[in-house]
C-alpha cells in the first residue's frame, strides 16, 4: 500500500512537471525576442526627395520618390509612352505653390497638387490634379484634375540615370521647373501672380511717411519691365540716401542702359566701379566693367 502511494505521488509530480513546462514555453513564446519582429532601416530603390525654393513672396516645395535606371531605358520601357505616369515612384508627386502662381497661362490658386504627366515621343501632358492621396495611378479620376497643359520634350546628350525635378532660372516672377531622366528632359514656367500686390505694397511703402524702399521698388520695375522712368527716379532717390551704396549706381547703370541711354550708363557705371573698388568689392568691379564694354559697343554701333 505504501509503495502505491509512492508511485501515485511521483506520477502527480511528473504530471505538475510537464504542465510547468508546458506554461513555462507558452509565456517565453510570447515574450519579445531581440532582434525578431523589429523593424530596420534598409535602402531603397525610389528613394523620396523633398527640394524647396524660395519664390516671388513665397515658395515652391516639390514631394517625389526617385526612380533610377539601373542599366534600362526610361521611357518606353519603364515608363510605357502614352500612359499615365506618377512622375516618380511610390506615392504620387506633390507640388506646392504657396502663393497663387500661372501656368500655361491658367490661374492656380496656392495650395498642394499631384503631378501626374502622359509622356509621348513628340509631346507630353502634364496634369495638376486636386487629389494628392494618391499611390500609382490606380485611384487617378480625370474629373479631379485642376489643369491640363502640353509641352515639348527635349533630347538631353548626358544621360540621367535618377529621375530629377528641379526649379531652376529663378527670378523675382518667374521660375522654371524641369524634369529630367535618361535622355529626356520636360520644362515648364511658373509665373508669380503677385504684379497687383507688390503695385500696392510698393505704392504704400513710398508714401511720405516711408522712403527707405526706394532701391526695392526701382530694382522691381526693371526686372519687370515697368516705367524705366519712373524705376530711374526712384533709383536716384536711393542713390540720394545712399551715396556710397555702389549696388544701388549699378542698378542706375543697367536701368540707363535699358533706356538705350548708353553714355549715362557708361558714367553710372564707372561712378559704380570705382565705389565698388573703395568697398574692395570684386564681383561690382566685374559686373560695372561687362556694362561699360557692352554699352561701348552700342555706341560704336551708333
Amino acid at each position: 500500500m505504501v509503495r502505491f502511494v509512492k508511485i501515485k505521488a511521483i506520477t502527480t509530480m511528473k504530471k505538475l512537471s510537464i504542465l510547468f513546462a508546458l506554461f513555462l514555453c507558452s509565456f517565453v513564446l510570447m515574450l519579445p525576442i531581440v532582434g525578431w519582429g523589429q523593424t530596420f532601416k534598409a535602402p531603397v530603390n525610389s528613394p523620396l526627395q523633398s527640394i524647396k525654393q524660395n519664390f516671388a513672396l513665397g515658395e515652391i516645395a516639390i514631394e517625389y520618390s526617385r526612380p533610377s535606371l539601373r542599366d534600362r531605358v526610361a521611357f518606353g520601357e519603364i515608363v510605357p509612352f502614352d500612359k499615365l505616369w506618377r512622375t516618380g515612384a511610390n506615392a504620387c508627386t506633390k507640388i506646392t505653390f504657396s502663393d497663387n502662381v500661372l501656368l500655361d497661362g491658367h490661374l492656380v490658386m496656392a495650395g498642394t497638387y499631384a503631378l501626374f504627366t502622359i509622356p509621348g515621343k513628340k509631346e507630353w501632358v502634364v496634369i495638376l490634379n486636386k487629389n494628392t492621396k494618391q499611390s500609382g495611378t490606380g485611384s487617378y479620376k480625370e474629373e479631379e484634375d485642376l489643369l491640363r497643359f502640353n509641352v515639348k520634350p527635349m533630347p538631353l546628350l548626358d544621360k540621367v540615370e535618377t529621375l530629377t525635378i528641379s526649379i531652376d532660372a529663378v527670378r523675382q516672377t518667374n521660375a522654371l521647373i524641369n524634369i529630367s531622366w535618361d535622355n529626356t528632359r520636360i520644362g515648364f514656367p511658373v509665373v508669380a501672380n503677385i504684379d497687383s500686390i507688390m503695385m500696392k505694397n510698393i505704392e504704400s511703402a513710398l508714401s511720405p511717411e516711408d522712403k527707405r524702399p526706394y532701391f526695392q521698388a526701382a530694382n522691381y520695375y526693371f526686372e519687370n519691365n515697368k516705367d524705366l522712368g519712373k524705376a530711374l527716379e526712384w533709383v536716384n532717390k536711393a542713390i540720394d540716401n545712399n551715396p556710397k551704396a555702389f549696388f544701388m549706381v549699378h542698378l542706375k547703370a543697367k536701368i540707363l542702359m535699358k533706356q538705350k541711354d548708353y553714355a549715362a550708363a557708361i558714367a553710372a557705371a564707372e561712378l559704380s566701379m570705382q565705389l565698388a573698388k573703395d568697398a574692395k568689392n570684386d564681383d561690382y568691379i566685374q559686373l560695372n566693367q561687362k556694362l561699360i564694354d557692352e554699352a561701348k559697343r552700342f555706341v560704336k554701333k551708333g
